[in-house]
């Protein structure tokens, strides 16, 4: 599980920009998941700072427990929903998407990553995001959406052509529906 998380946290986009200045203030309900919501307060500075400490105690850790893994997801999310004219805001909720799936939480992780892939069009790693999204679906331990998978393959490389995003997913469509056992039947029929 650890070696999971770090593998996982390892991905996560480094950025070197922080806040955008906006110290206003606001009271906003937030939907953390399909099944709870958030009330928070406060201004941008306070809610990075949050997501900040959460991110350094997950980088720390050695395992993450559903305790730490909610307290994490919600300072993301927070952050992300609340401060959205942030450089950092879509990072976050990478991070918030990939904890959720580190923590067995797979519709979490989709709504999460969705949000990124839609609210932030601009953001220059999206298509790393759409990319973890797609894989949410497809694989079959998590959503097992093949379909939905597929789409959202397609539209990477429909948005992203000859880049490795794009071979990434063409690969990815090719094997959709495979079993475990076949792939290392064709590797290993590849590499004879």
């Amino acid at each position: 599980m650890l070696k999971k998380i770090s593998i996982l946290l390892s991905t996560v986009i480094i950025v070197t920009s922080c806040g955008n200045g906006n110290d206003e203030k606001k009271e906003e309900v937030l939907k953390a998941d399909s099944t709870k919501t958030v009330v928070i307060s406060g201004d941008c500075n306070i809610l990075f700072n949050e997501a900040k400490r959460m991110d350094s105690i997950l980088l720390k850790a050695n395992s993450v427990n559903s305790t730490l893994a909610e307290q994490s997801i919600n300072a993301f999310n927070n952050f992300a929903s609340t401060c959205k004219d942030d450089s950092l805001a879509p990072v976050f909720l990478v991070k918030a998407g990939q904890i959720a799936q580190s923590v067995g939480k797979f519709q979490q992780s989709q709504i999460l990553l969705k949000k990124c892939v839609d609210e932030f069009p601009k953001f220059r790693n999206r298509g790393a995001a759409m990319f973890l999204l797609a894989q949410v679906y497809d694989d079959p331990s998590m959503l097992n959406n093949e379909p939905e998978a597929k789409k959202i393959y397609e539209q990477i490389i429909t948005e992203y052509p000859n880049t490795a995003w794009d071979r990434d997913a063409k690969a990815c469509i090719k094997n959709l529906g495979k079993t475990d056992e076949q792939l290392v039947q064709e590797f290993l029929k590849k590499n004879k």
